[in-house]
């Protein structure tokens, strides 16, 4: 079997990435069981890196092709830009132990810190500095490098005293939206990678409480309006339920830290509020509040990223089956209807095999890793196909190209401990 994948593009954009499912899907989904849809480890590992190679080759290129006016060309975010490349190494590194991919990292890390002041406005862990601060100092800590693991740690925490983060009015004055991609949650789930890495009180719980104080009296002024539903958020005026700008993504987070009880039944009843909103046919769920289109399964929107956030959420209240219930039924509309015409994280098939992944961790099924294998199958031998032909700023970026796709390949590796790049912990 020859793959194509080294020769495959991706497109840019969410909005119109059909759901309609592939042949392939709709075949193999009636193939005898003993028929073998899934590759071997060793294949899923040696097209990891051979793509993480190429990913690094293409993205560094670009990054200097402005020669002195590095500044001008570089885009220092994880979500489309260098510091994506930058982390799909360290994802490497942590697969295959191999130290050049570390440094690496650390040399795309310093490029992007060099820029950020003057080109990032934004906090977050995708789209701002706090990646790039987190990324550093988890970097230079498997580095050993004490000195620079704490320049980059007092960088980030500089970025949580900004009065914007704890205080402020959404979308206005000092304030900033709550959102995954650019506000406050982004910079919370930043937060959480460092502790995750350099231990729990590397960022401290007294910066961070007010901030998700400021993220929950957010979302309970947002709902005001609707006595169904505790929490809502507003981007752009929009009330977005998916991951990345919208509810699903804001709640994924806030599921990571301990909370009081009253909080707890907001979270908990969010969820809940969102769960009701499924259409009623498809299973799938809608972008926005009130949107009747049933058009998009992604993880930027729709049933992709809900069984994610629904998959933490039963992990949180294991007493409560119908979450679990509902990342599973989520997790059918994906497989029905994953395949997308793109390859990327945020609206393509690398970001819904991710669900599968999940579902592999929640519930210690072996279809669901079959599921992921299946779809990064498809991507090794039809990533042209989905991609297209036509190249892009963004074809080797994390969340919209090929970085994405490595990521999962290597992520195939150790399912148990499997991770959405800028979504799980």
């Amino acid at each position: 079997m020859t793959s194509s994948v080294l020769k495959i593009q991706s497109q840019d954009g969410h909005e119109d990435a059909k759901h309609e499912p592939f042949d392939f899907i709709t075949e193999t989904m009636n193939l005898a069981p003993t028929c073998n849809l899934s590759l071997p480890n060793e294949t899923f590992l040696r097209a990891a890196i051979s793509l993480k190679d190429q990913v690094v080759a293409v993205t560094r290129r670009e990054a200097i092709t402005g020669g002195d006016r590095t500044d001008l060309v570089v885009d220092p975010t994880v979500y489309t830009g260098l510091l994506g490349t930058a982390f799909t190494c360290l994802r490497s590194y942590e697969v295959t132990g191999n130290e050049k991919d570390l440094l690496l990292c650390e040399e795309m890390v310093d490029t992007c810190a060099a820029v950020a002041r003057a080109s990032l406005r934004h906090v977050t862990f995708l789209c701002g500095r706090g990646g790039i601060y987190a990324l550093g100092a988890v970097v230079a800590n498997y580095m050993r490098n004490h000195r620079k693991r704490d320049l980059f740690l007092s960088l980030f925490n500089e970025v949580a005293t900004e009065r914007a983060l704890p205080v402020g009015p959404e979308e206005g004055g000092f304030g900033m939206s709550y959102d995954l991609l650019y506000g406050r949650a982004g910079f919370l789930w930043a937060a959480l990678f460092i502790n995750k890495h350099l231990g729990e009180d590397a960022v401290p719980s007294d910066i961070l409480m007010p901030i998700i104080d400021a993220v929950l009296a957010g979302g309970r002024a947002g709902a005001s309006d609707n006595t169904d539903c505790p929490l809502m958020y507003r981007w752009h005026g929009t009330r977005y339920l998916g991951a990345a700008n919208g509810l699903a993504g804001i709640l994924q987070v806030l599921l990571h830290f301990p909370l009081t009880r009253e909080d707890a039944e907001d979270v908990k009843g969010t969820i809940k509020y969102l769960m009701s909103k499924r259409f009623p046919h498809s299973g799938n769920y809608p972008s926005s509040e009130g949107n009747p289109r049933d058009k998009l399964v992604q993880w930027s929107h729709g049933a992709t990223g809900m069984a994610i956030t629904l998959c933490k959420a039963a992990q949180v209240f294991p007493n409560d089956r119908e979450f679990r219930d509902a990342a599973i039924e989520a997790g059918e509309v994906v497989w029905k209807s994953g395949l997308v015409k793109k390859v990327g994280l945020a609206d393509g098939v690398s970001g819904n095999a991710y669900a599968f992944l999940s579902l592999y961790r929640l519930t210690g099924e072996s279809i669901y890793e079959e599921r992921a294998k299946v779809f990064a199958s498809f991507l090794y031998d039809h990533a042209r196909t989905v991609g297209g032909e036509e190249s892009n700023s963004n074809s080797y970026s994390l969340f919209q190209g090929l970085a994405g796709t490595a990521c999962l390949w290597f992520d195939l590796l150790a399912p148990q401990n499997s991770r959405f790049p800028g979504y799980e912990l």
